[in-house]
């Protein structure tokens, strides 16, 4: 493939393949990390969430025994080789939950509705990409910086790789383990194993974020020019897309913008193989400034934890990173507190 186009669109490719993928899980089998949550909290239904679940065991699984076979390279993704701070993921973590609570939808759960026809979403989208970059490497990224100054680093920062060293065993075996572990626990229902529509999107997303690894991988060892080993995440991509829709002659395409694209693309199929396709807008003042100040946290929130929903809570999490718990968890809290205001107003007695 690199003899015939560049990295740079070598790249876009991959990420815009992976994005199909999730488009289509997201309008097909109706994947939200939010709706799960939801779900869970004040329906009693565990559908989605055991279908999240499926995704995560699934990309852990693939993603491991892929770093097994020698077809990705994990250790050069930036949530095992970066610096991270555990204070920063944790408000981050908060920030977003709290945030995507409030707007109704992360940053990839807007793309897949904004796909639908959801113009309310392309809002979210905007101001949640500019928020992340503003505090990423815009004006107030040397007061994130100040904030967080400190930064855990010095060896892979991954739970397989700790257990790799505290065993002997290579990194793919307790890594595989854990992923099967997981993959057990969502499967362990009767019920859930007969809804063939979950079940399948669960594996769509699982196999989006492990080709992304081994796609990556394979254009970094073989093409010529420095490209990262990446998956996908919703966050700083929206901010790097507009830009690159306002700079595509003098900028490079990359992973980012294709996944933003294959989103679009997997959801807007998705819409119309349902026959959901149809134009919506916000025609409540109070609904729009919630969606907006739910995207700015969004915005801050991911940046902080390195990561969104699908960044941390799936790609992230499928290398085991020590990042992907705390993130994870925080995002759920912050999530339940904005789920709770929103529908009780935190109301007691």
């Amino acid at each position: 493939m690199i003899d015939w186009i560049d990295e740079s669109h070598a790249m876009a490719l991959v990420g815009c393949a992976g994005g199909l993928l999730l488009g289509l899980a997201a309008r097909l089998g109706r994947f939200c990390t939010l709706g799960a949550i939801e779900d869970v909290i004040y329906g009693g239904s565990w559908v989605r969430a055991r279908m999240w679940g499926v995704a995560l065991g699934g990309a852990i699984v693939l993603t491991f025994a892929a770093d097994g076979l020698g077809l990705a390279d994990p250790l050069r993704s930036i949530y095992l080789a970066g610096p991270w701070s555990p204070a920063a993921v944790i408000l981050g973590g908060l920030l977003f939950g709290y945030g995507m609570a409030i707007a109704g939808n992360c940053g990839f759960g807007a793309l897949a509705r904004l796909g639908g026809g959801d113009l309310r979403s392309f809002v979210i989208l905007l101001v949640m990409g500019l928020s992340a970059f503003a505090v990423m490497s815009g004006p107030f990224a040397h007061v994130r910086m100040a904030i967080f100054p400190g930064a855990t680093g010095g060896g892979p920062q991954g739970i397989a790789h700790a257990l790799s060293a505290a065993t002997g065993l290579a990194p793919v075996w307790p890594g595989i383990a854990i992923g099967l572990a997981i993959l057990g626990a969502a499967l362990w229902d009767r019920a859930f194993l007969r809804r063939g529509t979950a079940l399948a999107a669960g594996a769509a997303v699982a196999f989006a974020i492990a080709t992304a690894w081994i796609g990556t991988s394979w254009i970094a060892a073989n093409g010529f020019a420095a490209t990262p080993v990446v998956s996908h995440t919703f966050a700083a991509p929206l901010g790097g897309t507009m830009l690159w829709l306002m700079t595509a002659s003098g900028t490079s395409l990359n992973f980012g913008v294709g996944s933003v694209a294959g989103v679009l693309l997997g959801a807007f199929a998705g819409s119309l193989l349902r026959g959901h396709f149809r134009w919506e807008a916000c025609e409540d003042p109070r609904e729009l400034r919630r969606q907006i100040g739910g995207a700015v946290l969004m915005g801050v929130g991911a940046v902080l934890a390195i990561g969104c929903s699908v960044g941390q809570g799936l790609s992230a999490a499928s290398v085991l990173a020590f990042s992907a718990p705390l993130a994870i968890l925080s995002i759920l809290a912050g999530a339940a507190i904005g789920l709770r205001q929103l529908i009780t107003g935190f109301q007691t007695g």
